[in-house]
């Protein structure tokens, strides 16, 4: 019952961060939540909604796959699995990018907690995860929406990591350049992984786990 209203504030937030990223910013670093915080009450019902919405696209409407151009239906098995296993690589992302931000953070010269690098890209990456909804529409290219989410996570990052990271004002922009840069290439790895799903390309997550079942004699 609370996962909607969560959701809806999350959903919020985000839009606030694109539009008034300013003032968001500021509130987030004023509020200094722990990131046990964020992915509970920010990032996981934002995530958890994405999926229901683009689970409910695939089921009902499909993807369009080349070469032919005809969607194709999915079945709810299909997606179950496809949106479990892109939340689970996507919450990988995160944690190993907000990792590797901390460590780039160190090389300006500036002494940032894991919490912080967390926040940056937690708050950083929502842009990818609303245009994210769009997903919906079959025939509208799943790299479209990635880059259209990519470029206005730029715009939140040249604001949030000067804020959130305190680098050396010389620092700032070369920290702000490669966080994106990392997050951008993190990103398109796993828009890259997940089309690769959809189309075939690799197996079901129920098939790999009974190989890994069958290895182990189970």
């Amino acid at each position: 019952m609370m996962l909607k209203p969560i959701s809806i504030r999350g959903m919020i937030k985000a839009f606030f961060l694109i539009f008034e990223p300013l003032g968001s910013w500021d509130r987030i670093a004023i509020a200094r939540r722990n990131s046990f915080s964020i992915f509970a009450f920010y990032l996981l019902p934002m995530m958890l909604i994405v999926a229901l919405v683009e689970g409910y696209g695939l089921v009902h409407w499909g993807r369009v796959r080349p070469p032919f151009g005809e969607a194709r239906l999915y079945s709810l098995q299909d997606t179950v699995e496809f949106e479990t296993s892109q939340m689970l690589l996507m919450g990988l992302v995160i944690v190993l990018s907000a990792y590797l931000i901390k460590s780039l953070g160190e090389t300006f010269r500036a002494r940032n907690s894991y919490t912080q690098a967390f926040t940056v890209v937690a708050y950083g990456l929502s842009p990818v995860f609303l245009l994210r909804l769009l997903d919906v529409v079959p025939a509208l290219s799943l790299w479209i929406t990635w880059a259209l989410g990519v470029v206005l996570m730029a715009k939140i990052l040249y604001i949030g990591v000067p804020r959130i990271m305190e680098p050396d004002p010389p620092h700032a922009f070369g920290l702000f350049m490669m966080s994106a840069l990392l997050l951008t290439m993190i990103t398109a790895a796993e828009r890259f992984i997940s089309i690769g799903y959809l189309t075939g390309k690799y197996k079901p997550l129920s098939e790999v786990l009974l190989e890994i079942l069958k290895k182990f004699h189970l």
